[in-house]
């Protein structure tokens, strides 16, 4: 099922969802039933985080291409929930960023509150997964020596369309980036240097994680640089493809 956020033509924001069918549904989180057909006006980011908890540096061939040794436990960071936009929404590019990169990634979203789970119950804590675009000030993340203030920018989290809820094979799934519709990114989640679920387990040891809580796994190779104008859209098998246009802010 691929459940998510949206304002119908009536204009109230409302949880919806679609099957097979392609129908869209009202969908309630708590019973996770499903309700009458509606028609819906725009996707909303599909959730709404206490956190993000994003991974730098989590693929093998992204450590690779910088001629980086592969950590030996996941490089965390945070990205702040003002950061977050919808399928569609504009990504901002700041005033006096010199550089701004796209990052596919995929997103994990946490059903319920957890702290210090194994990572034998991981999956237990997962609502679904979903697309995710770790946008980045570069110029500002190589200056600054740390990365808060390069990915913390309005805008800098573009999330969605859907969280699909029941992927059987996450640990092996294509992933991708095009910019105006020519490949950038072209990985598989197998490339990962820590799963999924070691991550959930991890980051829970550090930090109570929340329902709708993101994690941010990190990114493949052949990351690159957007301009005004540029349409980038992050594709991941399975879960479908997420596209934002840029804009000069």
């Amino acid at each position: 099922m691929k459940i998510g956020r949206a304002i119908t033509e009536g204009g109230s924001i409302i949880w919806c969802a679609k099957e097979d069918d392609n129908n869209i549904y009202k969908f309630d989180p708590n019973k996770k039933s499903l309700g009458e057909c509606v028609k819906i006006k725009k996707l909303l980011p599909p959730v709404e985080p206490t956190k993000i908890v994003a991974v730098g540096l989590n693929y093998r061939d992204h450590a690779q291409e910088f001629n980086l040794e592969a950590p030996k436990e996941p490089i965390i960071f945070l990205k702040p929930p003002s950061s977050i936009i919808g399928p569609d929404e504009a990504i901002i590019y700041p005033k006096g960023v010199r550089r701004l990169d796209f990052e596919a990634e995929l997103a994990i979203v946490i059903s319920r509150r957890c702290k210090d789970i194994t990572f034998e119950s991981a999956n237990d804590y997962i609502l679904g997964y979903t697309c995710f675009n770790d946008v980045t000030a570069r110029d500002i993340q190589i200056r600054d020596g740390q990365w808060t203030r390069a990915k913390a920018f309005d805008t800098f989290a573009p999330i969605g369309p859907w969280i699909v809820t029941d992927i059987k094979d996450v640990g092996n799934l294509k992933i991708s980036s095009k910019l105006n519709n020519e490949v950038k990114q072209s990985s598989s989640t197998s490339n990962m240097i820590f799963n999924v679920y070691s991550l959930v387990s991890f980051i829970s040891s550090i930090m109570t994680l929340e329902p709708s809580d993101v994690i941010a796994t990190g990114t493949p190779s052949g990351v690159g640089s957007m301009s005004p104008g540029d349409v980038i859209s992050i594709a991941i098998e399975g879960i479908g493809e997420l596209k934002n246009r840029v804009i000069k802010g």
